[in-house]
């Protein structure tokens, strides 16, 4: 092999092995508030939300090698036929998550009955199959922002341990 084969070669390696590497690629959706209190969508409760889907993207990015897709409200407007739309028909959301160049697309939703407990309901969805690939439910007991912060991390944490089989 002369040395022209030899680099030739090694460059080769190097470059299908670095494919094989490559960041997934996850989009994350705004959470969407079901607040079936007797006090529904207050300001405080609608602002707290709102900031789920910036904290799950952060968390994200700090536990892993993931690409974070870009999704913009009005793109996930336009997707949604109405509440829950894309939370209850993976297929769909899969297909956002096609358009935008996903490997996976989280769909959540911030489920409130009573004024001391919500939960984090997420559904994670691999996009090239378009079927949901897990289901995660996380209780949060209070409102304050660490009980907010604490319960997306846990999410996080288990989004991550399924996408890093």
């Amino acid at each position: 092999m002369t040395r022209l084969t030899r680099i030739a070669f090694l460059l080769l390696l190097i470059q299908l092995s670095s494919g094989a590497y490559a960041a997934q690629r996850i989009a994350v959706l705004n959470f969407e508030l079901n607040d079936i209190t007797s006090l529904p969508g207050t300001p405080a409760e609608l602002q707290r939300t709102a900031s789920m889907a910036p904290l799950l993207i952060q968390a994200l990015s700090q536990a892993g090698d993931y690409e974070i897709v870009a999704v913009d409200a009005n793109t996930q407007k336009a997707a949604n036929a109405g509440f829950g739309y894309l939370f209850r028909f993976h297929d769909q959301a899969a297909q956002l998550g096609q358009q935008l160049g996903a490997d996976w697309i989280i769909v959540s939703q911030h489920s409130k009955p009573s004024f001391l407990e919500s939960y984090l309901i997420a559904h994670l969805i691999r996009v090239k199959t378009q079927t949901l690939t897990a289901r995660y439910d996380i209780a949060l007991k209070g409102n304050h922002q660490k009980v907010t912060q604490h319960g997306v991390n846990r999410l996080a944490d288990k989004i991550r341990l399924l996408i890093d089989r």
